[in-house]
């Protein structure tokens, strides 16, 4: 799973993100360049036309209400994205397309929740700012150990836009 975080866990607003910060976009791309990435319909829409499908990764898009014959799951299918039917199904279709060596679970709030039994890897970027949302990432339980941070669990980068962020790695035992 890979997200962007206020330290109150909110991860989006109105179905965007509510900040800017290009260093944890390049992180997430850095990240999940190569691999499956597997997101809800909401995280898929909220994506700028022009960067969908992502490049360079088989996106699998998670609704329940793309069905087959459905002319909106056609145009998700028609710029080569895979339609999944449910949380089960994203990762049988990552397995079809990539294998399941590592497949990133990238949104929304719906999906973390779904991925936390099965997940065990979060990368997740802390930003240092007092925002309102209405999705919020998971709470990690006992079972998730802090691994990494860069910079350390207490320091913090300063982005060219003025925001504090760092970047974490969290991990579950399989």
């Amino acid at each position: 799973m890979i997200w962007a975080q206020s330290p109150d866990r909110v991860i989006g607003l109105d179905g965007g993100m509510p900040w800017h910060l290009p260093e944890d976009l390049k992180h997430f791309k850095d990240r999940t360049l190569g691999h499956p990435v597997v997101m809800g319909r909401r995280t898929w829409e909220s994506f700028p036309e022009r960067f969908r499908p992502l490049p360079d990764r088989t996106n699998i898009v998670v609704s329940r209400t793309l069905d087959a014959d459905d002319a909106a799951g056609d145009a998700v299918r028609a710029t080569g994205a895979v339609v999944a039917a449910d949380f089960g199904a994203g990762l049988h279709a990552a397995s079809e397309a990539d294998g399941l060596d590592l497949v990133w679970v990238i949104g929304g709030a719906t999906l973390y929740e779904q991925a936390l039994d099965v997940a065990t890897l979060a990368e997740v970027t802390v930003i240092d700012t007092d925002v309102s949302g209405d999705a919020h990432a998971p709470a990690l339980d006992a079972r998730w150990r802090l691994t990494q941070a860069d910079p350390s669990p207490d320091g913090w980068h300063t982005s060219a836009e003025g925001l504090r962020y760092r970047f974490e790695r969290w991990e579950r035992p399989a």
